[in-house]
């Protein structure tokens, strides 16, 4: 059974902040009450005016003097003998309070967890260092919703508040955190943490929390990839071996790099994207010749179908069925309306 958002459960030092301001609220609310009761009783005033009373003793305000006989005297002494000592200690603590780091950091979560209750298909990023930050500015230019989640508060504050993003303050290997995160209604999530071992225990737990989402994690080892994959892992990156990989290719063919690195491009508005065909989409049956993409600016560069064949390039003469997979390139624009014309984004496994 998961638990949804909602239910955040803050962590001790958190509950200890949160507490703090509350039971000074209540004992100066007690200090109140007794004083309206006691005014009531031996001054026979209302209920407003011995609250009125009750306060501006308690505050040493003075706008009147509430006692005109001796047993109001006398309680006037005890009332200021018993309570101006804690109205002011609560004074004290209450602004103390108020300016803990953690009570801050408390309500800080609590918005942020409003808002994660409102995402849906989201992606959520574990780790925000360089590699976590990267990922965070393409999802980003690509508008596309995310949380991250880090234990480091001020490198989420520094960057994350100027750019509006969405964050959470703590471990992701903690399954609490991930909840917190919505991982049950994401689309994806990234593992980009600095160890191997904490990034397999984040695809182990990501995986059992939520079977269908794509889970992309990070190795810096590359005996590490067999493992996280088999945690469950959908694609496990190296960043060292990938970006050699990506060196080569400009060695050799530095134009046709270049060509590929046009979609990822700050101000370009090109997408290579995958879409799944559904049985409801008006393409499933078709001819990819008759569906006319070439004059809709809409490149098809592979299909791969629900068996596993992959066809690349495609023939024109291939009809597209139900679970097939299109690999599409062209504008933003008409990849929106691609997938919505197919029904579905396309999942890979």
């Amino acid at each position: 059974m998961t638990l949804p958002t909602s239910r955040f459960k803050p962590p001790p030092e958190h509950l200890i902040a949160i507490k703090r301001p509350l039971l000074v609220l209540c004992l100066l609310t007690l200090l109140i009450f007794i004083g309206t009761v006691g005014f009531r009783f031996v001054k026979g005033t209302n209920w407003l005016e011995s609250l009125y009373l009750s306060v501006i003793t308690l505050t040493t305000l003075g706008c009147r003097d509430p006692a005109e006989d001796s047993r109001t005297m006398l309680f006037v002494v005890l009332y200021l003998c018993m309570g101006l000592g804690l109205f002011s200690y609560s004074l004290f603590t209450l602004g103390q309070s108020l300016l803990d780091p953690q009570f801050r950091l408390f309500w800080k979560q609590r918005r942020m967890l409003n808002r994660i209750e409102s995402m849906n298909n989201h992606h959520i990023v574990c780790g925000f260092g360089r590699m976590g930050r990267t990922i965070c500015d393409y999802l980003h230019r690509r508008k596309k919703p995310f949380v991250v989640i880090d234990p480091d508060e001020s490198s989420l504050e520094a960057r994350c508040r100027q750019m509006n993003w969405t964050y959470i303050v703590g471990d992701a290997t903690d399954d609490v955190h991930l909840r917190q995160a919505g991982i049950e209604r994401a689309q994806a999530l990234a593992s980009v943490l600095p160890s191997d071992a904490d990034n397999t225990y984040v695809v182990l737990s990501a995986r059992m929390l939520n079977n269908k989402m794509q889970i992309v994690a990070r190795a810096s080892d590359e005996k590490a990839i067999e493992k996280i994959e088999r945690a469950g892992a959908t694609r496990v990156i190296s960043p060292f071996s990938s970006g050699g990989v990506k060196m080569a290719r400009f060695m050799i063919n530095p134009s046709v790099e270049s060509f590929v690195e046009v979609a990822d491009q700050h101000d370009s508005d090109l997408e290579l994207v995958e879409v799944l065909v559904t049985e409801q989409s008006s393409l499933a049956g078709k001819k990819l010749s008759e569906t006319r993409f070439a004059e809709r600016g809409i490149m098809i560069l592979a299909i791969r179908r629900a068996s596993g064949q992959r066809l690349l390039p495609p023939p024109g003469q291939t009809v597209l069925s139900p679970g097939d997979n299109l690999f599409a390139f062209g504008h933003a624009e008409r990849m929106a309306a691609l997938i919505e014309e197919c029904g579905h984004l396309g999942a890979i496994d």
